[in-house]
Parts: structure tokens; sequence; C-alpha cells
């Protein structure tokens, strides 16, 4: 009995100073993993029951971030879930903000305390699978076993050809960016991306044109400072979102699925970016949700003191970007657009948004009622509507544009005050331009990083070329240190 609790005590030992490891990365030289870059290191296949789901009672949990509105349009679906699955019961939390939902997961894996799904973005995925617990989904995917809800009717276990083409084709391949294998981890939940929102009425009144490209910008940004010397032009809500954007639309490397070299955004390239956009803040055209202390929306929604004309934000946060009314009349006109592009021809807009993924379980049945659940949640056009029109987020099924209600809440888009509907039009009109990064134990520390690296690169004020190049060589080093 003594030699089987201190086995138990090792191993969770060894769990914990994996994730302290890795908790900004990892760099594991497990044989398995030499020729298996990413998430998908000893973990390859999943075996489905051969029963499928034998409809015995069980229940799942869902951890997520939604707040009480977005909870409520969850709520009504599992109970048309339950329709279907009545001895599924599903019960499910919210954890707060996605750091907050991370790191209860990531303590609760390492007592074997999972939930069986989970709100999760790519980063997140590859810390859970340290502790090789979440569940690769192409066996249940494929799989061709029937399946009969309790209304009778049939169909398989699996994703169906027909929904697999409904998928938004960049949705669906983030499941895959984990190694290169191909293999899938998640399915995606709903989407959101970056625009350029815009004081619609202030351009017109003044002649400005909205900005295609970041030279455009440049000299708008110029344009409006002599109109209204007290503003900041241009806010820009995430820094690791803008420097991340900029290596893609440079062709520049940002990181790697190869373990030997994951960290190689320290380049001339992407220090010669960093430095004009010093520049810029040293004019005052631009600020930072880190440098001004908030989502810059508060200075484009300002009605007194300083204020911005322009940012570039998340398409899932465009309801705070409705313009401010008085007596119940809007101070003016939003807009909004394709972030600025260094080749407008060949657009690269960043896709973000919560997936999906599921999590072992001792019970096999309580695996496959979770898929179950998952591919309800992702492949359901009346869930995905309404929770779109909830919460701003793309739906990820082509099919949902085809609904009645979904395409009459698309029509009365506008800017005053459904912002929120505009943003869902252009974020599935960006669909071919979307991008996701490698995602890798410590890709997450090199987001983090980069981010710091240009809050701190714009406030720079001597010897900039020195100042930026080691703000890059610590950033890098950080990074490697953190998965030593």
């Amino acid at each position: 009995m003594k030699k089987k609790l201190l086995a138990l005590l090792l191993a969770a030992v060894m769990l914990v100073a994996m994730f302290a490891t890795v908790s900004c990365g990892d760099n594991s030289s497990d044989d398995d993993d030499k020729n298996q870059p990413g998430v998908a290191a000893g973990m390859a296949s999943y075996d489905v029951p051969a029963e499928g789901y034998d409809g015995s009672a069980v229940t799942i949990t869902f951890y997520h971030t939604m707040g009480k509105t977005n909870q409520a349009v969850l709520e009504t679906y599992i109970k048309e879930f339950n329709k279907l699955y009545p001895n599924i019961t599903v019960e499910h939390s919210a954890m707060g903000g996605y750091p907050d939902l991370r790191d209860q997961i990531k303590t609760q894996l390492t007592a074997g305390a999972q939930p069986n799904i989970a709100y999760c973005y790519p980063d997140h995925v590859a810390l859970y699978n340290v502790t090789k617990k979440v569940i690769p989904l192409d066996n249940l995917i494929g799989s061709k076993i029937e399946v009969t809800d309790a209304l009778g009717n049939k169909t398989i276990l699996g994703l169906t050809d027909e929904q697999l083409a409904d998928f938004v084709e960049g949705y669906y391949k983030e499941g895959a960016a984990f190694d290169t294998l191909g293999t899938m981890y998640t399915l995606p939940m709903s989407k959101s991306t970056e625009a350029l929102y815009y004081n619609k009425t202030f351009f017109e009144k003044n002649g400005l044109k909205v900005p295609t490209t970041w030279d455009e910008m440049e000299q708008v940004c110029e344009a409006i400072k002599k109109i209204d010397p007290n503003c900041i032009p241009l806010g820009y809500d995430s820094e690791a979102n803008w420097f991340i954007t900029m290596c893609e639309q440079s062709g520049s490397p940002y990181t790697s699925l190869d373990k030997k070299n994951h960290f190689i955004f320290d380049n001339e390239t992407n220090r010669a970016f960093v430095k004009r956009f010093n520049s810029w803040y040293q004019k005052g055209y631009i600020t930072t949700e880190e440098i001004y202390g908030s989502y810059t929306s508060g200075l484009f929604t300002a009605t007194e003191g300083q204020r911005c004309y322009m940012v570039i934000g998340s398409t899932g946060g465009a309801k705070y970007q409705n313009p401010p009314t008085v007596d119940g009349q809007p101070l003016f006109e939003s807009a909004m657009a394709t972030p600025p592009q260094l080749d407008p021809a060949n657009p690269k807009v960043i896709s973000q948004g919560p997936s999906l993924c599921l999590f072992e379980s001792e019970n096999p049945q309580e695996v496959v009622a979770s898929w179950l659940f998952m591919e309800f949640l992702t492949t359901n056009v009346e869930f995905q509507a309404a929770f779109s029109m909830e919460t701003g987020y793309a739906p990820v099924i082509k099919s949902v544009q085809n609904n009645e209600v979904y395409k009459n809440w698309l029509s009365k888009a506008n800017g005053y005050n459904n912002l929120t509907a505009m943003s869902v039009q252009l974020a599935l009109s960006q669909v071919d331009a979307y991008f996701v990064s490698p995602a890798f134990n410590g890709s997450s520390t090199a987001r983090d990083e980069v981010g710091i690296l240009m809050k701190n690169a714009l406030v720079k004020t001597e010897n900039i070329d020195e100042a930026i190049a080691k703000l890059f060589k610590d950033a890098v080093g950080k990074c490697k240190f953190s998965v030593k």
C-alpha cells in the first residue's frame, strides 16, 4: 500500500513539475516525440467504442468563458440537445476569462479532474496536452458507427460529408494546426477576427479616405492629427496581434513547429516594422490597449476630451464601438473595413475565437456523449445562428447564412446601433484572408513576449535601433529559457 501511495505521489509531482516548465513552453525530448512536433506527440488516435453511444445515462461537464446572456443561449440549446439525447446531462460552468479558464484546466489536469469539453485557443490545447489527455478527434470525425437518437433519427457518429463541407474551411483547418501530421484536436465553435473601425461621419466631413495599406494609414493619421491636434488618430487593441499580423503580411518568420527552432521572429524585417511604428507613436498617431490602459474603444466612443477616430480591434467586440448617444441620438456613424495591408491583393487577417476540445475520461461513454454535444454545437444551424446574433462572433458553418432569421438580422446591420451584424458581415467576407500561427508548448509565451516587445518598443525615445534590437533579443531569450 505504501509503495502504491508513493508511486501516485511521485506521478503527481512529475506532472506539476512538467506544467511548471511548460506554462511558458515545453521542449520534451521523449523518443516518441522526435518525429511528431507539437501536441500530437505520443497520442495519435483515439479508440472509439464499438457500440458508439449506447444510450446510458452520463453527465458531462463543459467549461467556457460565457457571460449570463450567452449562457442563456447555450441553455436553450442544451434543452434541444436533450430532446435528442435525454440521458446525457450537460453541466456547464463559466471560468472567467480565457487565462482563468486555461489555468483552471491546467490545475485540474494534474489531478485527473479535468472537464469533458472546454472552450480553447490553440496555445491552450498545446499546453493541456502535456499530460496527453486531449483526445485526437480524427477517429470520432470519421466514425461510421450508426447512432439512433430519442426521436428515432438514424445517423453516423462522425461527421457526414455534408457537415464537413459546410464548415468554413479556414476555421476547420485550425483544428489541425498543432503538428505536421494534421492531427485534429479541435472543432471550431465561433470565430472572430480584427477589423478597422472608423468614424464615418468624421471621415466624410473631412474628405478622408479609408486606408487600405499601412502607407495610407500613416498619411491618414497625419491628416487627422492636423485636424484635431489633441486626438490620437488610431488605437490598436492588441500589441501581440499587431506584431504577429505584420509578420504574416511581411512573409517574415514568427514561430515554427520545429522544436529546435521555435522562436524565429528576431530578424531585420520585423525590427524594421517595429521601428516604423515607434515613429508613429512618437508623433502621437497611435496608442494601444496596454499603453492606454484599457480597450481603445473608450477613446473611439469618448464624448469629451481626447479621442480617436479609428480602432483596430476584434469583431467580437463590435458592440463596444457603437457610437455614443445624446438624447437617444447617435453622435456619429461608425463603419468598418479590413485592417490595413502591406499587399491588399494578398490580404492577411488573424483568425481568433474559441474552438472546442475533448478530454480523456475513464468512462468511454462520457467521451462519446461529449463528442455528440460538441458535434451538435458546431453543426447545428439554429444554435450557430442564435449564438452569432447574441455574441457577434461569426458562425463556423456556411449554411447559417441561408437561415431566414439570420439573414434578416444581417440585413439590419448599421453603423449606429447594430455594428455587431456589420462586424459579422465583414468577418464572413474575409474568410479567404485568415491565418493562424503554429501551436506548440511555448507558443503562448511567444505571443506574450512579442506583445510586451511591441508595447515597450513604441515608447522608446533614445538609441532606437539598439533599444529595439535588445528587446527582440531579450524576448527570444525569455522564450527559449521557458522551454528548457
